[in-house]
């Protein structure tokens, strides 16, 4: 498969768009930051 065709998001954090890696094999659906500093500073926005 070409990166151009696999499945991708954008994070809500930064706007970015992201794709899937092997990483996320199951857990694609869960995905929703496209990294660990997006996922932290969401709690800093958000609290």
């Amino acid at each position: 498969m070409r990166k151009s065709e696999l499945p991708f998001k954008t994070c809500p954090v930064s706007c970015r768009p992201f794709s899937w890696i092997g990483k996320w094999p199951r857990s694609w659906s869960d995905v929703r930051y496209c990294s660990e500093r997006c996922r932290r500073s969401r709690k800093v926005r958000s609290g």
